[in-house]
C-alpha cells in the first residue's frame, strides 16, 4: 500500500517566528482555502501550515487505498518537513478523524486537539462505500447538490454566494479516484471504543445546523474524552471554518490560549534532522536519497550529515519561503555559479515542487541577464536534456539517482 502524499501551506507568524505550529485539516471536497479567513487570523500569534488531501487542491492524486492512520502518519511527516516537534491540530469532517488518530498513534506530538463537525464514526460504511462508487461512475459533479445541502446553512449562498460558489467550483476539480478513496478510508475509520484513550486537551465543536455530524455526535464524542469540552457554532453546519470564520478563529484562539506553554519546545539535532531527511527525500525523491545516503562513506559522513542538517533541515524548512519559491532561488544560485550536475537534479526537484518547464525556462531566461548568456545557455541545455530524460521514461527514473554522486542542497 502506498502513502498517501499529502501537500501543505505555511503560513509564517507575524510576530515571533518561533511561535508554536497549529495544523489546519480540511473537510473531503474541499481544500486549504476552507481555513482563509480563520487561518489569518491565527497567524497573528502562530505559525499555521494547511493540507490538502489526495488528489485535492496542490496534492498529488491517489490511486491506491489509504486509511485515516497513513493520513495521520502523513501530516506527521508534513511538521518534520518544516521543523518537526509538537504541534497543535484542528481538523474539519474528514480532517477531524485524522487528529482523532494523531491523538492516538501519536500523542507526544500533539499540544492540544480540536475536532470540528466530526466524529469517532462519521455515517456508515455502506453510505461511505455507495458514494464512492457514485463518484466512481458519473465524478464529482454528481454531488454538487448534496454537497451544498450538506456543508452550509439554510441562506448562506444567498448570503455568501461568493464563498459558497468557490467551495463548490474546487469540488468539480478534486481527483474522482482521490475523492472516492478518501471516502473508503471514512468507511473503515471507527474508534469509537478507543477515544477513551485520548488525553491530549481537546475541544469538540458542532455546528448548529449540521445534519451529517450533528451536536449528539459530538456531545457524545466529548463525553467519552477525559476532560474535553463542547462548543457548539451557532447558525452554521457542516464548514462552520467557511460559514462563520470569526467565531471558529476565535473558537480556536481560546482553546489555544489555555493550551499555550510558556516557550515553545526547543527543536533538538535529531528533529532537524530528521525534518531534513523528510524534506530532501520529498524534494529530489525517495530513490535519489536512497542511492545517495547508500554511497555515504566514513570520509562524506559528516559532510552528508551537515548537508542534511544545515540545509534541508534548517533552511529549506524555515517558514519565510514556500519551496516553489525556494527552487526557483536554487536554480538561479546553481546557473550563476555554473553547477551543471546540482542543476539537473534541481530542474527535477524544481517539477515536484510545483514549477512547469515554462517556468523552468523563465527563471533560466532571467539569470541570463544577471548572471550572463554563456551561463544560463548551458543551464537551457541541461534543462533540455532532463526533459528528455522525463520524457522518454514512463514513469520517474529511479536509476537518475545513482548517477548523481553527491547530495547536494
Amino acid at each position: 500500500m502506498t502513502q498517501p502524499r499529502i501537500r501543505c501551506t505555511l503560513e509564517p507568524v507575524s510576530g515571533d517566528p518561533g511561535a508554536a505550529l497549529v495544523v489546519l485539516g480540511p473537510s473531503l471536497g474541499t481544500t486549504t482555502a476552507l481555513w482563509d479567513e480563520v487561518a489569518a487570523r491565527l497567524a497573528q500569534g502562530f505559525r499555521v501550515l494547511r493540507f490538502d488531501l489526495p488528489g485535492h487542491g496542490f496534492s498529488p492524486a491517489a490511486r491506491d487505498p489509504f486509511t485515516i492512520t497513513e493520513l495521520a502518519d502523513a501530516v506527521v511527516a508534513l511538521v518534520d518537513s518544516v521543523g518537526g516537534g509538537a504541534f497543535h491540530y484542528a481538523g474539519i469532517s474528514l480532517g477531524g478523524t485524522v487528529g482523532l488518530e494523531l491523538a492516538l498513534r501519536h500523542p507526544d506530538r500533539l499540544l492540544s486537539l480540536a475536532v470540528i463537525c466530526s466524529g469517532a464514526r462519521i455515517g456508515t460504511a455502506d453510505g461511505w462505500r455507495e458514494r464512492a462508487a457514485q463518484i466512481r461512475a458519473s465524478g464529482t459533479p454528481s454531488v454538487i447538490a448534496g454537497s451544498a445541502d450538506r456543508w452550509f446553512a439554510p441562506g448562506f449562498l444567498d448570503r455568501d454566494p461568493a464563498a459558497g460558489s468557490a467551495a463548490l467550483e474546487r469540488l468539480l476539480d478534486v481527483d474522482d479516484e482521490s475523492y472516492a478513496l478518501a471516502c473508503e478510508a471514512l468507511a473503515g475509520f471507527d474508534v469509537t471504543d478507543r477515544v477513551a484513550g485520548i488525553h491530549v486537551p481537546t475541544l469538540c465543536v458542532a455546528g448548529e445546523l449540521d445534519q451529517v455530524t450533528p451536536l449528539a455526535l459530538l456531545a457524545d464524542l466529548a463525553a467519552r474524552i477525559p476532560g474535553a469540552r463542547l462548543a457548539t457554532v451557532d447558525g452554521a453546519a457542516h464548514l462552520p471554518s467557511l460559514e462563520r470564520p470569526v467565531e471558529v478563529a476565535a473558537l480556536l484562539a481560546a482553546h489555544l490560549a489555555d493550551r499555550e506553554p510558556a516557550e515553545a519546545p526547543a527543536r533538538t539535532t535529531a528533529d532537524v534532522h530528521r525534518a531534513g531527511m523528510t524534506v530532501r527525500t520529498a524534494v529530489l525523491g525517495e530513490a535519489y536519497v536512497d542511492a545517495a545516503t547508500a554511497k555515504i562513506t566514513p570520509e562524506t559522513a559528516d559532510f552528508q550529515d551537515f548537508i542534511t542538517r544545515y540545509a534541508w533541515g534548517e533552511v529549506w524548512t524555515r517558514p519565510g519561503l514556500d519551496r516553489r519559491t525556494r527552487s526557483f532561488l536554487t536554480i538561479a544560485c546553481l546557473v550563476t555559479g555554473g553547477h551543471e550536475q546540482e542543476l539537473a537534479l534541481h530542474v527535477r526537484a524544481a517539477l515536484t515542487n510545483g514549477l512547469s518547464r515554462a517556468e523552468i525556462g523563465e527563471a533560466i531566461l532571467h539569470t541570463a541577464i544577471y548572471a550572463g548568456v554563456p551561463a544560463a545557455n548551458s543551464a537551457l541545455a541541461v534543462a533540455r536534456d532532463v526533459f528528455e530524460l522525463l520524457d522518454a521514461e514512463p514513469a520517474a527514473d529511479p536509476d537518475a539517482a545513482s548517477r548523481a554522486p553527491t547530495d547536494q542542497p
